[in-house]
């Protein structure tokens, strides 16, 4: 390792109560510069999300209920890739505690939500699509968790890419929502799944 980098896994305490269990949630320990860049990633490219939605035209077409499933999925999706990505949350899903796996594949688990949001409302009962990206999910999910270590990396980039080209080419969406896909595998295979370690500039460097 260089060495004017080090590697921590040290997870902080956190408040009782709700404002823990938030903490809990994003990852504990959360820096001032990585909350900046969460910030300011947001707003950015939520900002070129609602252009690109705007510009589509086909947002005019949507019914109220539609516009708020894909304004909260952009959201979440878009916060999401930024959060799992920093060093707290990885700490936090990928500390070595027998709970931690339970609590990631639940996270995903979850995300079935957001599925049944997009096919059923936006997509007007595509059970297809929902289904079929579901299954995507669930099944890429255990692939990366029980992969060796070593190669869980390689392995989400594959079944990120793979999700991707099937969405493109078998489960096709409006080219307003052709996000989606990306984004929603991106967050929960690769930034969500993949251990990576906490690096930090030494103090002393």
């Amino acid at each position: 390792m260089r060495a004017d980098l080090r590697i921590s896994w040290e997870i902080p305490s956190t408040r009782p109560g709700l404002a823990g269990r938030l903490e809990q949630f994003m990852g504990p320990g959360k820096s001032r510069s990585e909350s900046v860049v969460e910030i300011l990633g947001l707003l950015g490219c939520a900002t070129l999300l609602a252009a690109g939605l705007w510009s589509s035209r086909t947002a005019d077409a949507w019914s109220t209920a539609q516009l708020v499933v894909v304004a909260l999925a952009g959201l979440d999706l878009i916060g999401g890739v930024l959060t799992n990505a920093t060093n707290a949350a990885k700490r936090w899903y990928h500390r070595p505690d027998p709970g931690a796996r339970r609590a990631r594949l639940l996270f995903v688990s979850a995300h079935l939500i957001h599925l049944a949001a997009m096919g059923l409302v936006v997509l007007s009962g595509d059970l297809a699509w929902t289904l079929a990206n579901a299954a995507l999910l669930l099944g890429g999910a255990v692939a990366v968790e029980f992969a060796p270590v070593h190669l869980k990396r390689p392995v989400a980039m594959a079944l990120l890419m793979a999700a991707v080209l099937v969405n493109l080419f078998w489960l096709p969406v409006p080219t307003a929502l052709t996000w989606f896909a990306p984004l929603f595998f991106l967050k929960l295979l690769v930034c969500h799944l993949v251990p990576e370690a906490p690096l930090e500039r030494r103090q002393d460097a």
